[in-house]
C-alpha cells in the first residue's frame, strides 16, 4: 500500500509515491501555474503520471504552503499560490478519484521527521524550517497542534526586531527577515554598503547585479572565506538562536529540528546558534535545553510526511 504526497510550493509542484515505511519509491514534478484551474490541473497531472506507474496507490497527500482549516479540506489563504477559502482537498479528490488530506507543509513535515526522522520517539518537538522564509510545525505527544483555527505556529512572524525589516506579511522585524536565505543576502548586502573594499566575491557580484546576491550565494561565499558573508552567517546564527530561545520559552520542546534549504548549509552556523539559544533562553543553565538537530529527511520531509498522513487517514 502506497500513497503519493505532494509539496505545492510557490515555483514548483514536487510528488512522491511512499510506502508505509515512509520510504520514496518515484518522484515527479510540475511547475506552478499562477491560476487555480491552472494550479490544480499540473497537481492532478503530476499524481496522474505517477499512478499509471503504481497502481497500488491508494490515497493522496498534499501539503502546501498556506492557512490550512481545522478540517484538512479547505485552503484559506496561501501567499505564493491562487487559492483563497478554497476547497481543495475536494476539488483534487473528484478529479483524481483517491481519498485527499490537506496540510500545511511544515505540520507535514514535521509529521514525516516524526514518524522516520529526527523527530522519531521524541513527545513535544517544534520543526523550524528555514528557506525564502520560515515555516514551522510543533508535534505535542506525537500530534500535530494546529491551534484553534488551524494555522498554529507561524513562527517565523515573531516580531524580534520592533520597527526592524519590513515582511510580505505586513509587519515589521519578522523573525524571518534575520533568520532566512533571504535575510541571509539582505544582510550581506547591508554589509557590504557598511564595509566598502572588504569583500572579494560578493563585492563584485553586487558591483555586476545586486539581485544576483542570494542566500546560497553568501552561504557558498562563506565557505570560500569571505569576511563579509562570514558575518551575514554570523548574523544569521545569533538570530537563530535569539528565536530558538523566543519558541522554548514558551513551547519547552525537548528537540528543534531545523529543516528548509538553509538546513544544508547547517554546518556553517548551527554549533553558534546553540550558543545564542543557551544564553538567550530563560534560566538556561537552571533547565535542560533542547536538543537542536537538522532534519534527516531534507526537502523531502513535506511530502513523506503528507503521504503518511494520508495513509494514516484510511485507518481512522
Amino acid at each position: 500500500m502506497r500513497a503519493i504526497g505532494l509539496d505545492v510550493g510557490g515555483t514548483t509542484v514536487r510528488a512522491a509515491v511512499v510506502d508505509t515505511q515512509g520510504s520514496i519509491v518515484d518522484t515527479a514534478r510540475a511547475g506552478t501555474p499562477s491560476g487555480e484551474d491552472a494550479l490544480e490541473d499540473a497537481i492532478s497531472g503530476v499524481i496522474d503520471e505517477l499512478r499509471n506507474r503504481h497502481d497500488e496507490v491508494v490515497a493522496v497527500g498534499l501539503s502546501v504552503a498556506g492557512f490550512v482549516a481545522n478540517d484538512r479540506r479547505t485552503v484559506m489563504f496561501a501567499p505564493h499560490l491562487a487559492w483563497r477559502a478554497a476547497p481543495v482537498a475536494d476539488r483534487i479528490a473528484k478529479r483524481v478519484g483517491l481519498p485527499v488530506t490537506l496540510e500545511h507543509d511544515a505540520n507535514a513535515a514535521a509529521l514525516g521527521e516524526h514518524r522516520f526522522g529526527a523527530a522519531r520517539g521524541t513527545r513535544v518537538a517544534a520543526l523550524v524550517a528555514i528557506g525564502t522564509g520560515i515555516g514551522a510545525g510543533l508535534l505535542l505527544d506525537g500530534e500535530i497542534y494546529r491551534g484553534a483555527h488551524g494555522v498554529a505556529p507561524e513562527l517565523g512572524h515573531l516580531t524580534v526586531v520592533p520597527g526592524g525589516r519590513a515582511c510580505p506579511c505586513g509587519k515589521y522585524g519578522c523573525w524571518e527577515r534575520y533568520c532566512s536565505g533571504t535575510a541571509l543576502a539582505a544582510t550581506a548586502i547591508e554589509l557590504l554598503a557598511r564595509y566598502p573594499g572588504e569583500s572579494t566575491v560578493l563585492a563584485r557580484k553586487v558591483s555586476d547585479d545586486p539581485g544576483s546576491i542570494t542566500g546560497r550565494r553568501v552561504a557558498a561565499a562563506a565557505r570560500d572565506g569571505d569576511p563579509i558573508a562570514q558575518r551575514a552567517v554570523a548574523e544569521l546564527a545569533k538570530w537563530l538562536g535569539e528565536g530558538l530561545a523566543l519558541v522554548a520559552d514558551v513551547f519547552d520542546p525537548e528537540l528543534v529540528v531545523i529543516a528548509g534549504g538553509v538546513s544544508g548549509s547547517a554546518t556553517l552556523f548551527l554549533d553558534e546558534a546553540r550558543e545564542h539559544y543557551t544564553a538567550a533562553i530563560t534560566g538556561g543553565r537552571h533547565r535542560p535545553l533542547a536538543r537542536i538537530r537538522t532534519a534527516h529527511l531534507g526537502d523531502n520531509a513535506a511530502m513523506v510526511g503528507a503521504a503518511t498522513m494520508a495513509l494514516e487517514a484510511l485507518s481512522v
